[in-house]
């Protein structure tokens, strides 16, 4: 199999440079309609496919974006990792506006988004003990350039829309999270739940609201910092395709086998209206 990156744009990051023979794709899925078209092309040779999370424009809030369908969008196109590119707060004082983190470890706090592609008539359990792919985390760690980019780090997913109170940063911080985000789950499970290789860049904007000397983040201070992150990212992402074999070969950590013995209904009390939903997610052990 052929690898192809899909890369799903947060805030700052709309577009990817240099895409040969560049197309935007219309994507039909059981799980509704993605964010946006999904532009797919070339980069350097390898077969990409680019997502605006948020829809051109930064039409939809974290907890209005379709996530299932954004996933199911990407496998059905051909993808087989998925880099998510985000904003997010630090929580710590090391991890400065401008910096990158690769995420490892999320600690999810949403409440009102569907995280899963399964359910009543189809139940399974997936581990996310380790919920990024350390091979697609080190290609970017290699292709990253001209940026402090922080090898690992704890996100934790809010609801959102609105910042945190500086009580519950402060709680964040004493639980022992690194940065903080709106959108990075359930995508994570989801692309887990896939078989996707999945790896998470947390692009620092601010210091949330706990550090005394930066006072409380709000937009003008977000956008000011993501001119220059979404360059570096951009940069980045151009790197990529050096780093990521053209012929995958089997993950070493399991991101494309995460569904071994994960289905628990009995094939014969499988729901067929969820099965056929489940016709790209799931293909490969239903």
């Amino acid at each position: 199999m052929q690898t192809m990156l899909g890369v799903i744009g947060g805030s700052g990051l709309y577009e990817i440079d240099g895409l040969e023979n560049a197309t935007w794709l219309e994507v039909e899925t059981p799980w509704g309609q993605p964010s946006d078209q999904v532009l797919v092309g070339r980069l350097k040779g390898a077969k990409m496919a680019f997502l605006p999370r948020h829809g051109r424009g930064h039409r939809l809030s974290p907890t209005d974006i379709p996530y299932r369908a954004n996933i199911d969008a990407l496998k059905r196109l051909g993808c087989t990792d998925i880099l998510s590119v985000s904003a997010c707060g630090s929580l710590r004082e090391d991890y400065a506006p401008g910096d990158f983190v690769i995420v490892d470890q999320f600690i999810d706090r949403t409440f009102a988004r569907e995280k899963s592609f399964f359910g009543p008539g189809c139940v399974a359990h997936v581990s996310v003990a380790r919920p990024t792919c350390p091979r697609l985390g080190a290609a970017c760690a290699q292709a990253a350039a001209g940026v402090t980019l922080h090898p690992r780090g704890t996100y934790l997913a809010m609801e959102g829309p609105q910042f945190s109170t500086l009580a519950e940063s402060q709680l964040y911080r004493a639980w022992g999270a690194d940065v903080i985000g709106m959108t990075n789950m359930p995508e994570a499970k989801l692309a887990r739940e896939a078989e996707l290789c999945y790896a998470s860049i947390a692009m620092v904007t601010d210091y949330d609201c706990w550090h005394e000397a930066h006072g409380a983040v709000d937009v003008a201070q977000v956008i000011a910092t993501l001119a220059t992150n979404s360059s570096h990212a951009k940069a980045m992402v151009a790197g990529l395709p050096a780093f990521l074999a053209q012929n995958r070969a089997p993950c070493p950590h399991g991101c494309d086998h995460a569904l071994d013995n994960a289905i628990m209904t009995a094939p014969t009390a499988r729901d067929p209206a969820l099965l056929a939903k489940l016709d790209i997610v799931a293909k490969r052990v239903l």
